[in-house]
């Protein structure tokens, strides 16, 4: 065994390494590293969840990638768009896509005896993916939906329900205005949703295709756009690029221009608000970082005075400066490693029990999530200690310079 490492095992069991004045420095040091890689670890697990579950939520209700009529970009009215085989066959066949939908919408009102509230009816078809709204189905059952033939049937969400007070097979009763004409249609309530996410719980009733577009007086082929699902969400630009290099070009048969857009492209502010996440974990990566590194600075310099005897006997042996820094950064290595398994055993602690029970809550209303999310990569896990191991003896370089500066004849009388 090398002769360094050996003197730098036998400080490190020597009760901690050190006598009564380095023990609390020597403990405060550990005590850092490991509440600074726990913080980062349960902060990169939260950030991580916390972006995945609001990008698959708002992916859930809508798509990765929709076609609509490039005319609606610039209007509040639903401009219509045909979405016929041909179309759908070119769309199926681009590498990257996964599935595809066709939807339409139609804006109008409920209204009952007691209260009313606005609202946007959208029309979904047999190919529709239920994945998603399945899973945060409360009560009834979804219906089939065809683009053939009205089922009257409609789903709702909690917060409308509730606001009107109405429960599963109430009919409900919808308003359009179709220019100075107002047109009525009764619909029964099969099933009542929550997705937590208040732009489209406020909004969206789901009803069939069909229902939809004779409401707007539309051909069959016609619908409001076309969602898109991609087998990998890396590849989301590369896939738009070549939708819009086969699809954006055309003009359909009723002069309609073809528009694709990603949905981060649909919704700048969310994402836009998910990015400024990642600069809280790098402040917070940087803080604990700093934090670790600087009580373990304190800790090995609090040694290297208390052993500043050991070092000057070490030195008239002839042990090189060199040898002797290694000793203590091999001693500092050994801390850290202590220190960062108590982090790791706290911060993955921590993330399994949020995982598991839910213990800390969020205001859905707010943060589009009822709980605070957590998603474990161990990739990064990995990366992430180390990454810290690596800064924290970097760190301790320059410090482990005073031994240099310690000479023998002067420090073996130190006491």
């Amino acid at each position: 065994m090398d002769w360094k490492l050996f003197i730098a095992k036998r400080i490190y069991r020597s009760n901690e390494g050190g006598k009564e004045v380095s023990k609390p420095a020597v403990r405060i040091a550990m005590l850092g590293i490991a509440i600074g890689l726990a913080v980062m670890i349960v902060s990169v697990a939260v950030v991580i969840g916390f972006k995945h579950e609001v990008r698959d939520k708002v992916v859930g209700l809508g798509s990765d990638i929709m076609i609509t009529n490039f005319d609606a970009q610039k209007s509040y009215e639903t401009i219509p768009v045909v979405a016929n085989d041909s179309l759908l066959n070119v769309l199926r066949t681009v590498k990257g896509v996964k599935h595809v939908q066709r939807y339409s919408t139609k804006p109008g009102m409920i209204m009952t005896d007691e209260n009313f509230q606005g609202m946007v009816l959208k029309g979904v078809s047999h190919e529709y993916n239920w994945k998603y709204l399945r899973n945060h189905l409360l009560e009834g059952e979804i219906p089939v939906f065809t683009d053939t033939a009205s089922t009257n049937k409609v789903l709702v969400s909690r917060t409308i329900a509730d606001k009107l007070h109405l429960k599963t097979g109430d009919k409900l009763y919808t308003y359009y205005i179709e220019g100075k004409n107002v047109r009525a249609r009764r619909l029964t309530i099969t099933g009542i949703y929550q997705t937590n996410f208040s732009a489209y719980d406020d909004l969206f009733l789901i009803t069939d295709l069909y229902t939809v577009n004779r409401l707007n007086n539309w051909q069959p082929n016609q619908v409001s756009g076309v969602e898109l699902e991609v087998s990998d969400y890396g590849l989301l630009g590369n896939v738009k690029e070549e939708i819009r290099g086969r699809v954006d070009t055309q003009v359909d048969d009723y002069g309609g221009t073809y528009y694709t857009q990603t949905v981060e492209e649909a919704n700048p502010q969310i994402f836009a608000w998910l990015d400024l996440l990642d600069m809280n974990v790098w402040v917070i990566l940087f803080l604990m970082t700093g934090v670790a590194g600087f009580t373990m600075i304190s800790g090995l310099l609090i040694i290297i005075l208390e052993r500043t005897n050991m070092i000057g006997v070490l030195k008239a042996l002839g042990a090189s400066n060199l040898a002797v820094r290694k000793i203590f950064l091999s001693f500092s290595v050994f801390l850290i490693g202590r220190g960062m398994l108590w982090g790791n055993i706290i911060g993955v602690s921590l993330c399994l029990l949020q995982s598991q029970f839910h213990i800390f809550k969020l205001n859905p209303s707010t943060y589009y999530v009822d709980r605070v999310p957590i998603e474990f990569n161990i990739w990064l896990y990995l990366l992430l200690n180390v990454c810290t191991l690596l800064v924290s003896v970097l760190m301790l370089i320059g410090p482990s310079y005073l031994i240099t500066r310690i000479h023998p004849a002067k420090s073996i009388r130190f006491e």
